[in-house]
């Protein structure tokens, strides 16, 4: 049985450095465990590092693929960022059983906003998978259940000036 997640502040957090090779094969095994359950007729990935992932499960299930833009904000009166639905769902999932993927899962708010808004579309049936469950939202699929803050891997190095440096968005992390 899989270890339960639980929210754990960033900074007293263990870190878990993914690769490209175990990333493949997390989204691998999450299009095998959707498969074995659920027959999604559209995925949708959510933007930005939830259309990585997105794609390769829909490439693999051989289901069309779409994006919604659900983004974080910060209150400059609290500390607690607030995702928020940027556009609107995919027009193509009235009518359709849908797959929402996102890349990671902590507290659920990310994944609830966009579960609204595909419901709102017209969605006939809509289940939920992520690569990374680290919080206590239960979605309907995870490759993975960690309490470590996850540092993807398109997301470690960022390109300044033509090259590629560690991402200074991680250095107070250790």
């Amino acid at each position: 049985m899989p270890r339960k997640a639980r929210s754990v502040p960033a900074s007293a957090r263990e870190i878990f450095n993914v690769d490209w090779p175990l990333f493949g094969e997390l989204s691998r095994a999450l299009a095998l465990r959707v498969s074995r359950e659920f027959d999604p007729e559209i995925v949708v990935g959510v933007a930005a590092a939830g259309v990585v992932p997105g794609a390769v499960v829909a490439a693999m299930l051989d289901r069309p693929f779409r994006s919604i833009i659900v983004s974080r904000r910060y209150h400059a009166d609290t500390v607690r960022e607030t995702p928020a639905v940027l556009g609107a769902a995919p027009s193509e999932v009235r009518g359709h059983r849908v797959l929402i993927v996102d890349e990671t899962c902590d507290s659920g708010d990310t994944l609830r906003l966009a579960v609204a808004a595909v419901v709102n579309a017209g969605a006939m049936e809509v289940r939920t998978a992520v690569s990374f469950r680290t919080g206590d939202y239960e979605p309907n699929f995870a490759a993975l259940e960690t309490a470590a803050l996850i540092v993807l891997p398109w997301d470690r190095e960022i390109l300044i000036d033509g090259e590629l440096v560690a991402n200074p968005k991680y250095d107070d992390l250790g």
